[in-house]
């Protein structure tokens, strides 16, 4: 891997990881000066990086890679509200959403805090029961409709923060997701319109699965009230486009802006939370909104040898490009965690899969590991076999909540184990005693990270969050690429609009053989029906 002006570190690292191919990580950890200089905490969460492949050689030839490569100048251009989205020609400034970017400008933050404070009444009148529907009826039940970064973090953290006392006062949240008709199908079945809420979230206001099941959901809601001028009380928007919204039926003081500066994958802190507002109520998402704020000053202030998202970065960026570990497994060792792959996929995968550099020069080495993952202890009887004795390497992030949730002592404490031990096994390996039990082997030697967090509380997910979130941005710097765009996903959708028309009949010949064939059979079986 070779960036401008940086050879002569990448070499020495290159060197270096050499150097560690021969090193056990059983012997790496017996420096306690390095394992402390990997060790972090904050707002309530544990950071350690003591099981990654590195020697405190290495990590001193990583802080020079940042510093040379500019990372803390980039990064205080990012909290100064410069234009840092070079394609998009846009600020970057979800930290203000959180007040974790205090030199933005005034502008900013009054409409930040209006927007908040709209927000708040509206949460706080659905959650008491003075929001009322067309008949009268206060709201029981609230489907979300989003997709991509206007849905995976409100569902994560609506199952997450589930378990707070004050979660029993909100209404039934639902999310719909896919254009699939069995997502939204199945989030209606037995609901009463009469005491439903729809919250469609769409920054454009014409992404595709969103548009096609709010239309599904509006429809559905006409056909049980005939009555358009209910609209109005029973849909909530989030969008920057305030005219098609108003066109159909969103009442205007119901529509709530994203504005430009705040990428999909980075609003769970906007309107675009909402349900999570209405799971927790707005004082305990202020707790989160504080945790993402500490991270964010850790993030700007803190030297970059103990800054913990610039390692999260480092750590990363050599397991990929010296290391070889082509994948990243996320492993929750919490089961109200379950969707935190799923989110972190989005968040990592659309940031930094990229292939050309921030001046649109191809680049010719690899960006972002594959980034899949699931919850412990599931996993260990399915795909942790192939990451104990399989022959691809790979790193992985330990999420592990310390403190039990329940009164069930034992099941934590076997989760604690389990997730502690998973991590071991994967850094120390196993030799068998004798010849003939090789097949019991584990080679060991896989850098990972284990996070403890205090509780899973607001203020430790969100300070969690925020880390991952300024990691992509600190890898996306050390890459030489722009993690606020996603041109990528563009091309399928614009492929799938003839397509669509082609299904319906209109002539397909245009289309190469291979998709003229699959839309052939399509066609074929529906007209067997």
């Amino acid at each position: 891997m070779h960036l401008p002006d940086s050879d002569p570190i990448w070499d020495s690292l290159a060197a270096s990881a050499a150097h560690l191919s021969s090193i056990d990580s059983h012997d790496l950890l017996q420096d306690a000066r390095r394992n402390d200089a990997l060790r972090h905490a904050l707002a309530g969460c544990h950071f350690d990086f003591s099981r990654q492949r590195v020697d405190q050689h290495v990590l001193t030839q990583l802080i020079q890679l940042a510093e040379s490569l500019g990372l803390p100048t980039k990064r205080d251009a990012m909290f100064a509200g410069e234009k840092i989205n070079k394609s998009e020609h846009r600020e970057v400034l979800h930290t203000a959403l959180r007040q974790g970017a205090p030199a933005v400008s005034k502008t900013i933050s009054a409409e930040v805090a209006q927007t908040k404070q709209r927000l708040y009444q509206s949460v706080e009148a659905i959650r008491s029961g003075a929001w009322r529907g067309y008949t009268g009826k206060p709201i029981k039940d609230v489907i979300h409709i989003g997709i991509g970064g206007s849905h995976l973090g409100p569902e994560l953290l609506v199952n997450a923060l589930a378990h707070l006392p004050t979660a029993g006062d909100a209404p039934g949240i639902h999310f719909v997701a896919n254009v699939d008709a069995a997502d939204i199908n199945r989030a209606l079945s037995g609901l009463n319109p009469e005491t439903t809420l729809f919250i469609v979230v769409s920054k454009s206001f014409s992404t595709l699965e969103t548009q096609v099941n709010a239309n599904t959901a509006r429809s559905w809601f006409l056909e049980r009230t005939g009555d358009k001028d209910a609209i109005g009380q029973h849909f909530l928007g989030v969008t920057t486009n305030r005219q098609a919204a108003s066109e159909f039926g969103f009442a205007e003081e119901n529509l709530f802006p994203l504005w430009d500066w705040v990428g999909g994958r980075f609003s769970l802190w906007s309107a675009v939370g909402l349900p999570i507002m209405l799971q927790i109520g707005c004082a305990v998402f202020d707790h989160l909104l504080e945790g993402a704020r500490v991270a964010d000053e850790h993030f700007a202030q803190t030297p970059m040898h103990q800054n913990i998202p610039v390692l999260a970065a480092l750590l990363a960026t050599w397991n990929t490009a010296h290391l070889g570990c082509n994948s990243l497994a996320v492993l929750s060792y919490d089961q109200r965690l379950a969707l935190l792959p799923d989110y972190l996929q989005q968040l990592e995968m659309e940031s930094n899969g990229k292939s050309v550099d921030v001046d649109g020069n191809p680049i010719d080495y690899r960006t972002m590991q594959v980034l899949w993952g699931g919850c412990g202890t599931n996993g260990q009887h399915a795909y942790h076999q192939l990451l104990h004795q399989g022959t691809s390497k790979f790193a992985a992030d330990f999420i592990l909540v310390g403190q039990d949730a329940t009164e069930r002592n034992e099941h934590h404490q076997w989760l604690l184990a389990n997730g502690i031990a998973q991590g071991q096994a994967m850094t120390l390996g196993h030799e068998p005693a004798n010849l003939d039990e090789q097949h019991k082997g584990v080679p060991g030697n896989h850098p990972s990270t284990t996070v403890i967090l205090d509780s899973l509380g607001p203020t430790q997910i969100g300070c969690l969050l925020a880390i991952y979130e300024h990691k992509v941005f600190c890898q996306g710097v050390l890459w030489n690429i722009n993690s606020f765009d996603q041109w990528g996903v563009e091309l399928g959708k614009q492929l799938a609009l003839p397509i669509y028309a082609q299904l319906g009949g209109h002539s397909a010949s245009s289309q190469d053989p291979a998709t003229r064939h699959l839309i052939d059979h399509c066609l074929k079986l529906n007209r067997a029906k």
